[in-house]
This record gives C-alpha cells, sequence and structure tokens, in this order.
C-alpha cells in the first residue's frame, strides 16, 4: 500500500502515519465491497476507475481554517499596497482544501484593492470533494472567528432560518477564485499562467526530498521574477537556494 500511495499521491508514508491511512481505506472497503486489503488494492490496481480519486480523497489531510498562519496576509497585505496601481494580480493556492485558504487570500486583496480590484486566485487541491466545499464558499461562523466583524459584513452573507449560523461568500468575492482539481506530482499541470504569488503551505510535509525538489522546480517556472512564495510552519526549503531565498518567516522570494 505504501507504494501505491506513493506513486498516486507523492505521499511519503512515514511508520508513525500507519494506522491513520489503514483507518480511512478502511472505509473504502466496507463502501466497495471488499472483506480485504489485497483484494481492494488489486482491485484498485486492475479496474480502479473513478475510485482512485475515493483512494485519494480518503487519503488527505484538510485541516484549515481562516487566516491560517496570519503573517502571511499580513506579508501579501504589504506587498499589494507598496506595487504600483494598476497590476494584474495571480495568485496560486495549491492546496485550498475547503476554501478557506483562498477566501482569506481573497479578502486581504480585496481589502487592498476593493471588491472590484485586478486580481485572480487559482486554488487546486487533489481532493475532489473538499474542493466542492470551497466552491459553495458556506461556512459555520463559529469557524469564522479570525475573520473581522467588518470583513464578515463587506463579504459574506449570513444565513437565515435554517440557515442561521452560517456564512455564504457574496458573489462579488467568489468571481476572483477559481477552483480546480490538481495533483501536484502529476507530469501534466493545466496551469500555463506566470503568478506574482503562490501559497503551496502544509503539502510539501508529506512529499520526500526528491519530490518536493521536483515540484519546487516546476512551482518556480510558473512564477513570475521575484515572486513570492509562502510556506508552511514546518517546511524549509533551505537546499533549493538556486530557486527560492529566504525573505522572511516561511517566506520565498524567486530567485
Amino acid at each position: 500500500m505504501k507504494d501505491l500511495i506513493y506513486r498516486h499521491a507523492g505521499i511519503s508514508l512515514h511508520d508513525g502515519k500507519h494506522a491513520m491511512v489503514y483507518s480511512r481505506i478502511s472505509r473504502r472497503l466496507r463502501e466497495t465491497g471488499h472483506s480485504s486489503f489485497k483484494s481492494y488494492l488489486d482491485w484498485l490496481e486492475s479496474h480502479g476507475g473513478d475510485e482512485w480519486q475515493e483512494f485519494v480523497n480518503a487519503l488527505t489531510t484538510n485541516l484549515t481554517s481562516f487566516f491560517r498562519e496570519n503573517h502571511h496576509f499580513t506579508e501579501l497585505d504589504r506587498i499589494v499596497r507598496s506595487t504600483p496601481t494598476g497590476h494584474e494580480w495571480k495568485i496560486w493556492c495549491s492546496a485550498a482544501s475547503t476554501g478557506e485558504e483562498p477566501y482569506s487570500i481573497a479578502i486581504t486583496m480585496a481589502d487592498a484593492l476593493g471588491l472590484n480590484g485586478n486580481f485572480r486566485i487559482w486554488a487546486s487541491d487533489i481532493d475532489t470533494k473538499v474542493l466542492d466545499k470551497g466552491a459553495q464558499g458556506i461556512y459555520k461562523l463559529e469557524n469564522m472567528k479570525n475573520v473581522s466583524s467588518s470583513q464578515l459584513q463587506k463579504y459574506f452573507l449570513k444565513g437565515k432560518g435554517g440557515n442561521q449560523g452560517l456564512a455564504r461568500a457574496k458573489p462579488e468575492l467568489q468571481k476572483h477564485i477559481q477552483f480546480f482539481t490538481l495533483n501536484l506530482i502529476e507530469e501534466n499541470w493545466s496551469l500555463k499562467e506566470q503568478f506574482d504569488v503562490v501559497f503551496c503551505r502544509n503539502v510539501m510535509i508529506y512529499f520526500d526530498n526528491a519530490t518536493q525538489r521536483q515540484v519546487l522546480a516546476r512551482i518556480h517556472r510558473l512564477m513570475k521574477p521575484k515572486g513570492t512564495l509562502f510556506v508552511g510552519h514546518a517546511e524549509n526549503f533551505s537546499d533549493v537556494r538556486n530557486l527560492f531565498a529566504l525573505r522572511g518567516k516561511t517566506v520565498y522570494e524567486k530567485v
């Protein structure tokens, strides 16, 4: 199973993760009517089809929140406000999960440039189910504590009646975000843009060093000169100094 996970998701499975993975894959066994891991994995390799996506969805971890690692958004705001007006901003959020991160980016951009500002956000993830939630843009208010009251009023609609306790992103904010499926280890990415900013946070920790270097090199090619890369708090890319230079706490600049 370890090899299968590596080949299809790029995830390097450490010994401490085995129990978690077996628990998650057990659900797929029950859903597909298989009585053993061997039976399921043999079937997956020979007749997988759509089940490959379900397999990947079951493996991915989707811990996220609005304005997580807030210093990144403070830095993004500084970069945007210090750039001459009229710039067309292109930003890629490469692990969008259920959407809190790309909406946090969109809020930051709208605060700096206005809701009609010239910015677009590409929001990708390997997990199709979480992307559907992100595209809907509906969240529990109790999970939006890091969104200020003024931002909540400006960018979201509060639910009433049966939807009380929920908030939905306004279309004026949503129009800036495009959600789509992308597996970072696949050879052919659908992206052809050149990005000013890339968020690739808490993804590389699942990859081995060789996969990290490969993915970072491809991200590097998709970034504009001196573009900014934001990474997770546990990620350090000192071994790719030829690609990125450290410019702050988990903030890198394209070399």
